[in-house]
């Protein structure tokens, strides 16, 4: 079985890997161009050793095209002669003419239990909407978006702090345990996969920079988990607002809700100091329950402990958390 693996990061390597390392007949990686991360359309995805990187050491010929759907990237495909495509967080959605070139088809290493949180950013959503399980689905690769035959699928618990990085890098070898446990039935003969439940399906979609800002009208548990799913991007942020001050953008790397209550009367997005923990930030939400914030990095500087941020920008009357454009700061 001729197999060409499809796929970009930190989630995609292990499988690429482990197929290696079982001695599968790899004749062909397609991944994403190399582009600089400020670059319009480059990959945001984690990268560990590089699966270009793992290619070379092991002889594996590359092709990067810009669009795999394109005759171009058909062609390229094509050149491998592939039985069979191991897809796992390529980063472009397969056309009809891509899944039908291999005589076996495709199939791919979906990070979530689906038919939840098909889309772009399965982990992120799953971490947002407050899921304590998730894992991973090995599907046949169909015209809709996430939607095919379920060959394979286990589950993981979701840890209390882990952010979206820290759960890919731990779904990842589960991914490349199915994937290699399927590709080495389909070598047996025809595998029959489960439908569905269209009754079931989430969606999760493509993340956006917008989606990291923080609202402080929601809840600290909401807002905690949004930092979460958050990194490694876009990130969370939001702006202090001092009197008489431009606005700081500040991206918010740890924070979790405190059991603790905060001042009376505090209106959502205002900092605060306990006086019993100096080494926090705090701030109230929507909820009246205040989150804590542990690590922050301000616009410019490095990452910092809210200790660090404290001691050169300690927290006066009037400060407040907010969007960039506060029309009022104590409204």
């Amino acid at each position: 079985m001729r197999i060409v693996m499809m796929g970009t990061g930190v989630f995609a390597e292990p499988t690429f890997e482990a197929l290696l390392a079982a001695g599968e007949t790899v004749v062909g990686l397609v991944t994403q161009p190399e582009r600089s991360s400020g670059r319009k359309g480059g990959s945001t995805r984690q990268i560990g050793q590089g699966m270009t990187t793992i290619a070379a050491a092991a002889g594996i010929p590359v092709a990067q095209p810009e669009n795999i759907n394109s005759p171009e990237g058909l062609a390229e495909l094509a050149e491998f002669r592939p039985d069979l495509l191991v897809v796992a967080a390529y980063g472009q959605i397969l056309k009809p003419a891509v899944i039908a070139l291999p005589s076996l088809g495709a199939i791919n290493v979906h990070a979530s239990l689906l038919p939840k949180y098909r889309g772009a950013s399965p982990i992120a959503h799953a971490i947002l909407n407050g899921e304590t399980i998730t894992g991973v689905t090995i599907i046949r690769i169909t015209p809709g978006l996430d939607a095919g035959d379920m060959l394979a699928q286990a589950s993981l618990e979701i840890l209390p702090e882990e952010t979206a990085g820290e759960l890919e890098a731990r779904l990842a070898p589960l991914g490349a345990r199915l994937a290699l446990d399927v590709v080495r039935r389909m070598k047996q003969g025809p595998v029959a996969g489960t439908k569905q439940d269209p009754g079931q399906v989430t969606k999760a979609p493509k993340l956006t920079k917008e989606m990291g800002q923080i609202d402080w009208t929601r809840t600290a548990e909401e807002i905690s988990r949004q930092v979460r799913a958050m990194q490694p991007w876009p990130t969370a942020y939001t702006y202090l607002h001092r009197p008489g001050k431009e606005p700081m953008r500040i991206i918010v790397f740890k924070a979790y809700p405190h059991s603790g209550f905060p001042p009376d009367q505090l209106q959502p997005g205002t900092p605060w100091i306990a006086p019993e923990q100096p080494e926090l930030l705090f701030v109230n939400c929507g909820d009246k329950i205040p989150l804590a914030i542990h690590e922050l990095q301000p616009a410019g500087k490095k990452r910092m402990t809210a200790a660090e941020f404290l001691r050169g920008h300690p927290i006066q009357d009037g400060d407040r958390f907010g969007p960039e454009h506060l029309r009022e700061m104590n409204n």
